[in-house]
């Protein structure tokens, strides 16, 4: 399938310019979209450009990503309310490469594959202009009057308290400028992004004509919304990244495992390459019995696969069956400390788990675990105290810092679902 009817039964083609259609279809084509490195990482938000560029390399077209090392020093008041703090130039470097790391993952990038994915850096040419050349070469060809008209920056100056400064107003010249760059370096025809960049676009197409006598064309994405009114790609835990070390694969892995049912059809379209037959399947199943989450799984698994790799999948499918009663066995401090971050939790001194420990009875009930040490006792007899997913069968058991995971945490389970956890401390005088 063609990348253009590929983009349209995904729904991924929100607008394009006249003849971007045919121009795909006719020749493979060199396209690009931009990244922007205001954070050390990308996150899921990145996902659909992402993706946008993956389907342009399986279509046989050469996909550029163009990490805004320079343009990242201004910053874009598309789709902004207020101007972003600048980077510095140390700091814009720094997160390219972060960036660079993660695309990775999605676009083959190995020299003997003959569209390869090429990674550049809008740095390497917007940091050696000079003001006046630039001015005098490429600002003639822009109308104040048509920048005012870019729905972008017609919003920021409507507001008062915030307005637009000069800085950002530059934007859309330094973007266009990258179309026209790639173009003359790389043969680059074509440009997409999500929707909030189509201004920036077209000037760019018409920047290439008007300078080369060029043709070349743009399409935009649409912006990601949540039908539960949650600004895609936030949690109450914040931004939901690809970096692991931000966002662990567990959550990240919960992120789409949580996604509203009438979204997830959608997200498998957008973010798997899952075939029609495959997702029309997964809707069926869907339809037919949503409570059995089969769609959540698959979009979960095959994101998390793609982002963090099979055992990072494999280890938070593990962390999630742990509130269902599953193995603790082999999960880090860092994993537990993951899982257990929204159940009730508290705080045992090492002091008192030194030597021979502390009675598992007093600890539940003067820890507020259970509500008395009776209640522990019984509970215990019952057979309902599980201590780190193993059922506590003795009532004299004592705990000590040999039970805690890795010195620091001890998981109690009271019955089928109820956790707390406790926080060892090291001892203070």
């Amino acid at each position: 399938m063609d990348a253009f009817s590929e983009f349209e039964w995904r729904g991924l083609l929100q607008d394009h310019t006249e003849g971007a259609r045919e121009a795909l279809a006719e020749e493979p084509r060199v396209c690009y979209i931009g990244f922007d490195p205001t954070a050390k990482s990308l996150h899921v938000g990145s996902l659909l450009p992402i993706m946008g560029l993956v389907h342009l390399q399986r279509a046989g077209h050469t996909p550029i990503a163009l990490v805004g090392g320079g343009t990242g020093l201004i910053g874009d008041p598309s789709g902004k309310t207020q101007e972003r703090q600048l980077l510095t130039r140390e700091l814009a470097l720094e997160n390219a490469e972060g960036i660079r790391a993660q695309l990775a993952h999605f676009l083959d990038f190995d020299p003997s594959t003959p569209n390869a994915a090429r990674l550049l850096n809008n740095l390497d040419w917007l940091g050696e202009l000079s003001l006046v050349d630039f001015l005098r070469d490429i600002g003639k060809h822009f109308s104040v009057n048509m920048m005012m008209a870019k729905e972008s920056v017609k919003r920021r100056l409507q507001d008062e308290e915030s307005g637009l400064s000069y800085t950002e107003f530059s934007y859309m010249l330094l973007q266009s400028y990258d179309f026209l760059e790639l173009y003359q370096r790389e043969n680059c025809t074509f440009q997409f992004g999500g929707s909030d960049q189509w201004g920036n676009i077209t000037s760019g197409t018409d920047l290439i004509r008007r300078v080369v006598g060029g043709k070349a064309w743009g399409g935009v994405f649409p912006l990601v919304a949540a039908s539960n009114g949650v600004k895609f790609g936030k949690t109450e835990a914040g931004t939901i990244w690809l970096d692991p070390d931000l966002t662990s694969p567990y959550r990240f892995y919960q992120f789409w495992l949580n996604t509203d049912d009438r979204d997830v059809v959608k997200y498998l379209k957008f973010f798997t390459l899952m075939s029609r037959e495959e997702i029309a399947g997964l809707e069926a199943a869907h339809h037919e019995a949503p409570y059995k989450r089969v769609a959540h799984r698959a979009l979960a698994e095959d994101v998390t696969r793609r982002v963090h790799g099979q055992e990072a999948l494999d280890r938070a499918q593990q962390a999630t069956q742990v509130l269902f009663g599953g193995s603790l066995e082999g999960l880090t401090g860092e994993e537990i400390a993951d899982i257990f971050a929204d159940v009730p939790a508290g705080d045992v001194g090492t002091e008192a788990l030194t030597g021979e420990g502390v009675l598992l009875v007093e600890l539940l009930g003067d820890s507020g675990v259970l509500k008395s040490r009776g209640e522990a006792r019984r509970s215990i007899e019952q057979g309902g105290v599980y201590l780190n997913g193993d059922r506590v069968e003795d009532a004299q058991a004592r705990v000590s810092t040999a039970d805690a995971i890795e010195g620091r945490f001890l998981v109690f389970r009271i019955g089928k679902k109820r956790y707390h956890l406790l926080r060892v401390q090291p001892f203070r005088d």
